[in-house]
């Protein structure tokens, strides 16, 4: 029931088995929506870090102008080596996409968020005017040409969603994604992610639980969940993680409130046992390779499968001379395959590093 296709880990052991194949499949749509505070960007974040890990090149779409890069380095995003685009309007952010995507050189470009894109009509238009569907009508076009490029480039374009709500739904979910239908149907993977719990230690709050559930699959069967802890300020817990599946499957056996492992006890209540495998990285590496061992995966790639396309490819992002780190406007293109060559970027992508320093003063 399963594809042979490329992966790319999601940084959650439990996400990458709900997925079935050990990651999100490359060359495809992938679009995570949830709640508001649920973990999405968290978890795209994650996805970003495992990408440049494996030595790939990663963009971020950032048209919600809201990303942190002091959380993001913090979950282990490379900022210096991000192409981070913060664009005025959407067309402008999907043209960059495609730019990307056309390039051949990125493995991953996250979009954050379908609905901080605003046609351009909307924002030249007056406050008070009406513009049906055209956010879907611009979802819709740009859809239609991305796939085909996506696929070629074999790179993965994850689309990160906001909820609404249907108004007079009498019966079933009243709620909806932004952007219209179009996304519904190009995605490969669809994720709902959800906070389920705030995680305490004393009377502090120091995390939440949050729940994945893969709503569709085109590469594997779906409807699976996942459960893992998203901890303030670090990202997902990857000792919590590999605890509830080594749980699950008895490689940790618990017992009561203690756990154990080959008949050691390893900490009392579940905080202590994570911290124990936080402090004894060794023990942790074998509980995970037993976990993967028995679901089916082998350890996670260390490089990415170079494609023929891949070039030096820098591209940062048209955002109207107004970057971040106030860097000097300065133009970079990017050769389409056809060897039409388009202006990418009046930003220099090089002078993120020092966006992470401002946020740190402030």
């Amino acid at each position: 029931a399963q594809m042979n296709v490329e992966t790319i880990p999601t940084g959650s052991l439990s996400l990458d088995i709900a997925l079935g194949l050990g990651g999100i499949p490359r060359g495809r749509i992938v679009e995570i929506y949830g709640p508001e505070s649920s973990g999405k960007t968290t978890v795209t974040l994650h996805m970003v870090a495992e990408v440049q890990k494996m030595g790939g090149i990663a963009g971020f779409i950032d048209a919600e102008h809201a990303l942190d890069p002091v959380y993001a380095r913090n979950i282990g995003v490379d900022i210096d080596n991000l192409y981070i685009s913060q664009p005025d309007n959407g067309e402008q952010a999907l043209e960059i996409t495609e730019t990307m995507v056309r390039s051949g050189a990125v493995d991953i470009v996250v979009v954050d968020s379908v609905a901080a894109l605003v046609p351009k009509a909307e924002i030249d238009g007056e406050m008070g005017d009406s513009h049906v569907g055209l956010q879907a009508r611009l979802m819709s076009q740009a859809l239609r040409k991305l796939t085909a490029v996506i696929s070629r480039s074999n790179c993965v374009v994850v689309f990160i969603n906001q909820l609404r709500e249907k108004v007079g739904v009498m019966f079933g979910n009243p709620e909806t994604t932004t952007g219209g239908r179009a996304l519904k149907f190009y995605s490969s993977v669809r994720l709902d992610v959800r906070k389920i719990e705030s995680l305490k230690q004393g009377g502090e709050v120091i995390g939440n639980r949050t729940r994945v559930k893969v709503v569709k699959n085109k590469v594997a069967p779906p409807f699976k969940e996942a459960e893992f802890d998203i901890m303030f300020g670090k990202g997902i817990s990857r000792e919590g993680d590999i605890l509830d599946l080594a749980a699950e499957q008895d490689v940790i056996v618990k017992s009561g409130a203690w756990y154990a492992y080959e008949g050691n006890k390893i900490g009392q209540g579940r905080e202590n046992a994570k911290q124990y495998l936080r402090d004894n990285q060794e023990v942790c590496r074998a509980v995970e390779e037993k976990v993967r061992a028995h679901y089916g995966f082998g350890n996670k790639p260390d490089k990415m499968l170079e494609t023929d396309t891949k070039s030096n490819f820098k591209a940062g992002a048209k955002s109207g001379g107004r970057s971040k780190a106030g860097s000097k406007a300065e133009a970079k293109t990017a050769a389409r395959s056809d060897d039409e060559v388009i202006p990418v970027s009046e930003t220099a992508p090089d002078d993120t590093s020092d966006v992470s320093e401002n946020t740190d003063q402030a």
